[in-house]
């Protein structure tokens, strides 16, 4: 990955899954914030915008679904991909009403959220460039 360093923010309250993540995306050269509930995410996000979230649904205290509404008002622009347990169809859906656009399954394969991830990143890169030759 040359050129741009990426920041992402990974919320879960999973600390395994944190700690996995966090681990396979800096070894591929990202910034790597973490957050183990909703309302440390929204204070993250207030100090600094991240390139992306990665937003784990099912949190005790501050849902998911509550925290990206929030993370919307600080940072509407910035690409959020959830995590939700297999099948969660109807949180998917009301995800997707608020404007998320991609999704993992837990159990979701690492190589698979590397691959989705790196794409989403280099399409909000190349969206940047475009408009920024634009005008």
């Amino acid at each position: 990955m040359a050129g741009e360093v990426y920041d992402l923010l990974i919320v879960d309250d999973q600390a395994g899954v944190r700690h996995l993540l966090c681990e396979a995306f800096k070894g591929e050269g990202y910034r790597v914030e973490l957050a183990s509930s909703g309302s440390e995410a929204i204070k993250k996000v207030k100090t600094r915008i991240p390139s992306l979230i990665l937003l784990d649904i099912k949190m005790p205290g501050m849902n998911g679904l509550e925290t990206l509404e929030e993370l919307r008002k600080i940072a509407p622009d910035t690409p959020v991909v959830i995590m939700t347990a297999y099948g969660e169809l109807d949180i998917i859906a009301e995800a997707k009403k608020r404007g998320v656009q991609h999704y993992i399954s837990k159990p979701f394969d690492l190589d698979d959220a590397r691959y989705l991830i790196r794409g989403l990143l280099e399409e909000e890169k190349a969206e940047r460039e475009m408009l920024k030759e634009i005008g």
